[in-house]
């Protein structure tokens, strides 16, 4: 077993592909499975046993390169995931391959930090999955067909969400709405299951910053795309990485990450407050007039709590992209990887 201890930040830069490798084959591309672990301790073994089989079935077939690899990031994971990666190692070095980070960044940047290493290692184009095997392998057949036909980006596109729960639903086909009426580019229904050129992934490289949205960011980088329709299935083990709390956080990263419409909104939240205090004012008059002044009591309590939370609103989203500001300023390094096998 070899272990290279790197102290390099891959988040800021990565070699050139034609340094690296030289032309693309698409013929027979060598292909690197990435996927992003953070306490998949229960069920990484298994992910493993259809994954290889997967790269097999691919090998043999003339569709892949037997210089492909699978490549597991472990993000900072506090179980038995890094133990497991460094074994499924030890037991076929020519197929798996991990990246250890230093401390958990989250999934989009240990995402990150598996592509970069992919890129630098070679590769000719990598996919991008899930750990939990809810996206379907079978799915990346077509990817590498589209692949070789020309195309840099291929989407994994869910077919349906008949699985998910009513509120989940509608609240995923709620933000991708929000998302395009903000003027952001996504893909809906598109997570993280995706391949990339390396062409696409040099490009990638290039985007430095800190808060990362691989989903929007992805779509800006042009060049030819296509997409594959799957239907996702069930968690194969452990629990769901990403309960409400995270992915409402997921979303307003993502939003905040790719529009200042939402500043725009203090300045509309003031033309109403105004409107507001107006028509109270106009209230309060008439109410005098007719010699009810306690009326104007309960108006007043109204417009008072109204204005408040207009303020505090407007500032909470200030605060938001001050904040990204602040967090971009500092320039630190996105991850920082330990340990590369």
């Amino acid at each position: 077993m070899t272990f290279n201890t790197s102290t390099r930040d891959a988040g800021f830069a990565a070699p050139t592909a034609s340094v690296l490798t030289g032309p693309m084959n698409r013929k027979m591309p060598t292909i690197y499975f990435v996927l992003p672990c953070y306490n998949e301790a229960e069920g990484l073994e298994h992910t493993a046993e259809v994954l290889l089989a997967k790269y097999h079935s691919l090998v043999n077939t003339g569709e892949i390169s037997k210089a492909s690899r699978i490549l597991f990031v472990d993000d900072g994971s506090k179980d038995a995931t890094w133990s497991i990666i460094r074994k499924l190692h030890e037991s076929d070095e020519t197929v798996f391959g991990g990246v250890k980070l230093s401390h958990n960044r989250g999934h989009q940047n240990a995402l990150l930090a598996g592509l970069m290493t992919a890129l630098a290692q070679g590769c000719d184009a990598a996919i991008s999955m899930d750990a939990d095997l809810q996206d379907d392998v079978n799915a990346v057949d077509e990817f590498i067909r589209n692949f070789k036909n020309g195309d840099e980006v291929v989407y994994g596109v869910r077919s349906a969400r008949k699985k998910d729960t009513w509120f989940k639903r509608n609240t995923a086909e709620a933000f991708y709405k929000v998302f395009e009426w903000m003027g952001a580019e996504t893909v809906p229904d598109h997570a993280d299951y995706r391949l990339m050129s390396r062409e696409a992934l040099d490009a990638l490289s290039e985007y430095h910053e800190v808060n990362l949205f691989l989903r929007g960011i992805v779509p800006t980088l042009g060049y030819q795309t296509s997409k594959v329709y799957y239907e996702r299935g069930e968690r194969e083990a452990g629990e769901s990485k990403y309960p409400l709390k995270k992915m409402i956080s997921f979303a307003i990263q993502g939003i905040t990450s790719f529009s200042t419409k939402p500043l725009s909104f203090v300045t509309g939240a003031g033309i109403i407050s105004i409107l507001v205090a107006v028509a109270m004012f106009i209230y309060v008059l008439v109410s005098l007039g007719f010699g009810h002044a306690i009326a104007g009591w309960g108006s007043m309590m109204i417009s008072v709590w109204l204005i408040g939370g207009l303020i505090m609103v407007s500032l909470g989203i200030v605060g938001e992209y001050v904040g990204k500001i602040y967090m971009e300023s500092k320039h630190r390094p996105r991850y920082r990887i330990e340990t590369t096998l």
